[in-house]
């Protein structure tokens, strides 16, 4: 059985409580009228980002700078534009960072789903922890679930699609394309949809993991048969649902744009997360003295996974990109412009942090069973998909008014705790290793 550190809770719960700090900051810092603003702005007026800058449609709409003008009315319709941009930012970094954890833990049930409709051999002795991964679930689920009911309520304003001024014939703000998509895009069927997920996914979370408890003390193989069914009808389950869980949580910040390739995309970033999580962990608890049975080849078949996977995200961005620019048509191409004008470094590092890097890395077949060469790559790869993220969110709901800043690490490092004192106090619950999962020998002997 594994115990957990007091070196490790304390780590989990002092990020927690900086993060906490931070986060708290982020929304103390946020001005509260347009002459803040004004200050704000006249401060970083000579800085290095401008939030002056901050005048293009931040949910959506088509890319235009706004003329200098010296009406009074503009100005301050620039500066109410800008306030409303700075509030928002607190909330998506939050909402970023939630999200970001929670599909780690989302894509590693999948990948343990996967395992087992595919009754692989190599993998049972990391199933215990693909399963201490997945009991974060829960817990991100109440908290994801949360920020989608404040945001319904209004309490702030990330989705811009939600309010009721832009499907409303006779209101200044009314808006076509989002009236058009009502039937759909509607809070409550948005809520309820969320619910569906939230539930499906858990409720395999909850039932897999009972099963396979139960099957170390059972005498034949009939919970993992059960398991082996259960896992075939989630991944049916999920693959309908993850896609428009994206397009819901995600997609829907920019409510003008749309691709047929974004859940695919977003499936590809959650899985390559995921198993780069299950590596890390694994090699840290080795590292521990546990997971004996683990060796070489285990970590040299989850990096291919993750080289596998970089490749695979890859060729949905450059796929998804390359379509539409070559289009070019405005109500699409405004997705990519207001990215490579306003977040350049962010919109092309996170390629090369996704993609050049671990080719690079984990091309060689040796480099793949080296640990720390895996956990610096990992490093790498989960900073790079932080910002992807970042990037799918921030410019629909901050616009130019971003940087890095109290509300972005604060969030990070908050959730970066509370994930690791969830996982590891789950990885403390049942032995690391199944006992009598019928592929466990062929398991602990795999060699190549």
């Amino acid at each position: 059985m594994y115990t957990l550190p007091n070196k490790l809770k304390v780590f989990a719960i002092v990020f927690m409580v900086v993060g906490a700090i931070g986060m708290i900051s982020g929304f103390l810092s946020v001005p509260g009228s347009t002459a803040e603003v004004k200050e704000m702005m006249a401060s970083h007026h000579d800085g290095g980002h401008d939030a002056e800058a901050s005048a293009e449609d931040s949910h959506g709409g088509t890319h235009e700078a706004t003329a200098a003008t010296d009406s009074h009315d503009s100005e301050e319709a620039h500066l109410e534009h800008t306030l409303h941009q700075l509030q928002n930012r607190p909330w998506s970094a939050l909402y970023i960072a939630s999200f970001f954890f929670f599909m780690i833990t989302l894509g590693a049930l999948a990948f343990y789903a996967i395992q087992y409709a595919a009754q692989a051999g190599w993998s049972p002795v990391l199933f215990r922890v693909m399963e201490g991964i997945t009991a974060y679930l829960p817990v991100a689920s109440v908290i994801l679930f949360v920020l989608l009911l404040l945001s319904a309520f209004h309490v702030n304003h990330i989705f811009h699609w939600m309010d009721p001024e832009l499907v409303n014939p006779e209101s200044d703000h009314y808006d076509k394309l989002i009236a058009g998509k009502s039937a759909y895009l509607n809070v409550p069927f948005f809520l309820i949809r969320a619910v569906i997920f939230l539930l499906g996914w858990n409720l395999y979370r909850w039932i897999s993991r009972k099963n396979s408890i139960a099957d170390d003390t059972a005498e034949d193989h009939s919970y993992f048969k059960k398991n082996f069914k259960l896992s075939a009808a989630f991944l049916v389950f999920f693959i309908v649902t993850e896609s428009i869980m994206s397009w819901d949580w995600i997609m829907t910040f920019d409510p003008h744009w749309f691709s047929t390739l974004f859940g695919w995309y977003v499936f590809a970033g959650m899985m390559v997360s995921a198993i780069t999580v299950i590596a890390m962990v694994t090699i840290y608890l080795k590292s521990q003295g546990y997971l004996e049975q683990v060796n070489d080849s285990h970590i040299h078949d989850l990096a291919k996974f993750m080289f596998a996977f970089s490749i695979f995200w890859t060729y949905l961005w450059f796929s998804q990109f390359m379509l539409i620019w070559y289009a070019d048509i405005p109500e699409e191409v405004t997705y990519f412009v207001t990215r490579i004008q306003d977040y350049n470094l962010p919109f092309f590092g996170m390629v090369a942090m996704n993609f050049v890097f671990p080719v690079l890395l984990l091309m060689n077949s040796d480099y793949k069973r080296v640990n720390w060469f895996v956990i610096m790559t990992g490093i790498v790869i989960l900073a790079g998909h932080y910002v992807d993220v970042f990037n799918m969110v921030m410019p629909a709901t901050v616009g130019t008014s971003w940087f890095i800043g109290l509300p972005e690490i604060g969030s990070m490092l908050f959730f970066f705790g509370l994930f690791v004192l969830v996982v590891f106090s789950a990885l403390t619950k049942a032995p690391l290793v199944p006992k009598r999962n019928p592929f466990l020998k062929e398991s602990k002997h795999f060699h190549y």
